[in-house]
């Protein structure tokens, strides 16, 4: 059993900042690629940014120079450094990960629960 706990959502004026993270827990194996999406209200799930094992980074153009991913393999964690943020930013945030659990076969894909982040304008 693998649970990812995400924290640090919240309400915020535009331009202001959120930092994002979220622990994996349970009976892992290995961490492949980390990543985080966001659900608007009315929109289809995108994501945000994503991190592999190794630590490269790629982002959705509407959030590169405002967004930073990074993550911790010793504490199994991934962070969302979230500057400059709009009203358009404002979703639902979901964590998920590519993890091997102990003693299985392939990795699969984990979900958070999702954090809410609402920008104010």
């Amino acid at each position: 059993q693998v649970q990812l706990m995400e924290s640090g959502g919240g309400l915020v004026q535009a331009g202001g900042s959120l930092r994002l993270s979220c622990a994996a827990s349970g009976s892992i194996g290995s961490i492949n690629d980390m990543g985080w999406y966001r659900q608007a209200p009315g929109k289809q799930r995108e994501l945000v940014a994503d991190i592999s094992s190794g630590g490269i980074t790629k982002y959705v153009d509407s959030v590169k120079g405002r967004f930073t991913i990074s993550r911790d393999n010793a504490k199994n964690t991934v962070y969302l450094q979230m500057n400059s943020l709009i009203p358009e930013d404002t979703a639902v945030y979901y964590c998920n990960a590519d993890i091997r659990v102990k003693f299985a076969g392939r990795p699969t894909y984990h979900w958070g629960q999702g954090t809410q982040v609402t920008v104010s304008s």
